[in-house]
């Protein structure tokens, strides 16, 4: 099945910058992430801290961690107005930053934790990205990264029978030789032992890689990969917490 993408291609700027293009994931990663996070910054007591959403697209992965982490402040950080005037909606604070050229509009050092949901498989340059998230943590620091995984249980079926697996993408324009109907830009895909390796070499420390289910899993075969997720490398989605070295 061939499903078209948005009309605007000029640049892969303009593809993200385009309201047709899906900038949000789905509540169950959400809530688990969030989990992970409040479990790891603890009360705020009297001493908030700094949460960035980096690549926060319409807010939405934010608001849904906002009941877990009262207290903290968290900021909405993307490069697209279009889903930043979608944040702002329903977060307090929302700022355009890249993780590229100029880089975040933040000091070294000034942030205690990184929310980098659904961002890294969309980079043309994943190391300076990651270079630029350490530079503003703190020493310490937490990061918690989730991608799609491409050993997920049903992509090793696809592979198998010879189809492009599920969360890749060969065109911006649209869907080729894999299910789904949403092009959505990705440029890179890990397995959990390439996402441990690739965040470690950033000078990471993994703390702990957990699975979460993903929204777009046809209903009859959901639980399926709810049960997956006990076996992160078998899981839909890839939860990574680590921290600063």
């Amino acid at each position: 099945m061939n499903t078209t993408a948005p009309s605007r291609r000029g640049s892969l700027r303009d593809f993200y910058e385009d309201p047709a293009v899906p900038v949000a994931s789905g509540t169950p990663r959400s809530l688990r992430q969030a989990r992970m996070l409040a479990a790891a910054l603890g009360t705020a007591g009297t001493a908030p801290r700094t949460v960035l959403d980096i690549g926060c697209g319409d807010g939405s992965a934010a608001a849904t961690a906002a009941p877990l982490l009262t207290g903290h402040r968290i900021v909405g950080v993307d490069w697209s107005q279009d889903a930043l005037k979608r944040a702002r909606t329903r977060l307090p604070y929302a700022v355009r930053g890249e993780l590229t050229g100029p880089g975040l509009p933040f000091t070294t050092a000034s942030v205690d934790a990184v929310l980098f949901s659904e961002v890294v498989e969309h980079l043309v340059d994943p190391d300076a990205a990651l270079d630029e998230i350490r530079r503003i943590l703190r020493p310490g620091g937490h990061l918690m990264l989730s991608t799609p995984n491409l050993a997920a249980w049903y992509n090793r079926g696809l592979l198998l029978a010879g189809v492009q697996p599920v969360f890749s993408e060969v065109s911006l324009r649209a869907i080729h030789g894999r299910p789904g109907r949403e092009v959505v830009g990705h440029l890179r895909l890990y397995t959990a032992r390439a996402l441990r390796e690739f965040v470690a070499a950033a000078g990471f420390e993994v703390v702990r890689l957990e699975g979460a289910p993903f929204h777009g899993v046809p209903r009859p075969l959901r639980a399926l990969d709810r049960l997956a997720c006990a076996r992160p490398s078998l899981a839909s989605i890839l939860l990574l917490h680590a921290r600063k070295t």
